[in-house]
């Protein structure tokens, strides 16, 4: 039965009360509202299409302004705070101070998040060791990692502005402390477009024990047209709740009701020329499309099993290992930006224990996508960022297992995209406290990553409320040590 003339008959009959939200509130037939909230931002936010972008097509794939040396990016979010001390800053002078009262003048100024001025100084919980050609210097409780040593660039001079979790995962994701600023990821897609078009182009996973400090606004497009919104994926079965179609629904008469809704929609668009539409225009489309790719991306029993091996994956399993996997299954089908985030890493106590725990979740994993990246010719323009919002304090806090919120020094790593391969960055004083060498800001993280994918940080930008907003607002660097 063809259902487009009494749909235009009914539109015709109710248009003096009938609208467009009632229409998608109570007439959709398979997509889901719970889909599309997942898919589309709730409100519509007052923002203008990117200049030379069509409305129409606001996701379409650009160059670069600059050469590139990543197309793509996977951001490995370690929310919660992993231990610089007990995985990549070795520190044996912390050793031998263990159990004692920090210097006076190390303390002088300086405001924890719990922990009071007598908190004593902790030694490393665990062994170092230098591995590779490179001689990079990793815990022992990442053996996997330190495989692929001689891929990675470790930075061990990192340090924020803030201390507790919210704000400092808002920060390393947006540039700001303060909510409603894009994230990394959405002003990625808002330069770049997506190479894909069946897969969104910024997919999120969480796949910690619970959700972020900082909530969905680590991936929100803040100003931005709401399409560059980082979509939250399910590790298992439909990526996105309710987007099958119900049963008594097929596809035909699922693709005729949409095209009626499309066409109401793109009329909208022509008179008004609200970027916000177009979005829900790609959006509606976009659920359309996954209904066929999704569920074969989803479907990680296609890989050999070698390739599970490598990751640990196991089909059925919603785990890290599974996200990471689905990771490079997406990058290969053209998304753009995919982040894991794995909130795990506040170990305020059960330090050892719960590092442990945390490193054998993760660590085959992170070095299985670096390999797998690699053997498959990927590494070279994926970016890869493994990190966390902060750091954790040299003093103990919790009796003798546990450590605070630690924003002046902290490590992470990067792998590929034009990072240079087998080094170390930075150095941190004798206990870890204070970055000393080569300091790398969370600014000059974001203006080095927007550089690799080809932008200068100071010319991509947003204007909003009067003012052209960038993601380093008026600070940053480009870190040139890391670049190959």
């Amino acid at each position: 039965m063809n259902r487009i003339p009494l749909l235009q008959q009914a539109i015709a009959e109710q248009r003096s009360h009938l609208t467009r939200r009632w229409f998608f509130r109570d007439c959709g037939v398979g997509l889901g509202m719970a889909a599309l909230h997942a898919l589309l931002s709730d409100s519509a936010r007052a923002a203008s299409a990117r200049p030379g972008v069509a409305a129409a097509r606001p996701m379409a794939a650009r160059p670069s302004p600059l050469p590139a040396k990543a197309k793509r990016v996977i951001y490995l979010f370690q929310a919660g705070a992993p231990s610089h001390l007990e995985l990549f800053d070795h520190k044996p002078e912390l050793a031998k101070w263990s159990g004692k009262l920090p210097p006076a003048e190390l303390l002088k100024g300086y405001r924890a998040a719990f922990i009071g001025p007598g908190a004593k100084l902790l030694g490393p919980k665990f062994q170092f060791a230098r591995h590779g050609q490179s001689g990079q210097e990793i815990s022992e409780l990442m053996p996997h990692l330190a495989r692929v040593a001689d891929d990675i660039a470790i930075v061990k001079s990192m340090h924020t502005d803030a201390f507790n979790h919210a704000p400092a995962q808002i920060f390393m994701n947006t540039g700001s402390q303060q909510f409603g600023r894009p994230s990394l990821g959405a002003w990625t897609t808002y330069g770049l477009g997506s190479e894909g078009s069946d897969l969104p182009a910024y997919v999120v996973f969480s796949t910690g024990s619970k959700g972020t400090s900082g909530g969905a606004s680590n991936w929100g497009a803040g100003f931005l047209p709401s399409v560059h919104n980082g979509v939250l994926f399910r590790s298992g079965g439909d990526p996105v709740l309710y987007l099958s179609n119900p049963g008594g629904v097929d596809r035909t008469a699922q693709r005729q009701t949409l095209d009626a809704i499309q066409e109401l929609n793109r009329q909208r668009l022509g008179r008004v020329g609200d970027p916000e539409i177009a979005t829900r225009i790609e959006s509606f489309e976009m659920a359309y499309r996954m209904q066929a790719s999704a569920p074969e991306l989803m479907d990680i029993r296609r890989e050999p099993q070698h390739v599970l091996d490598l990751y640990g994956a196991t089909p059925g399993r919603t785990t890290y290992a599974t996200a990471c996997l689905l990771a490079r299954r997406l990058v290969e089908r053209g998304t753009r930006f995919v982040q894991i985030f794995h909130e795990a890493w506040d170990q305020h106590g059960n330090l050892a224990g719960d590092l442990k725990r945390n490193c054998a979740d993760t660590d085959r994993a992170n070095a299985a996508l670096i390999q797998d990246l690699k053997a498959r010719g990927l590494l070279d323009d994926t970016l890869v960022i493994w990190g966390g919002e902060f750091g954790r304090t040299p003093m103990v806090q919790g009796g003798d297992d546990g450590r605070d919120h630690h924003p002046n020094c902290f490590s992470m790593w990067m792998a590929g995209g034009g990072v240079r391969p087998g080094i170390t960055l930075g150095q941190s004083d004798d206990f870890g406290f204070n970055a000393t060498v080569d300091k790398v800001h969370v600014h000059d993280l974001h203006a080095t990553i927007l550089h690799l994918l080809g932008f200068d940080h100071e010319k991509l930008t947003h204007r909003f409320q009067g003012r052209d907003f960038r993601l380093t607002d008026v600070f940053g660097e480009v870190v040139r040590k890391l670049v190959a």
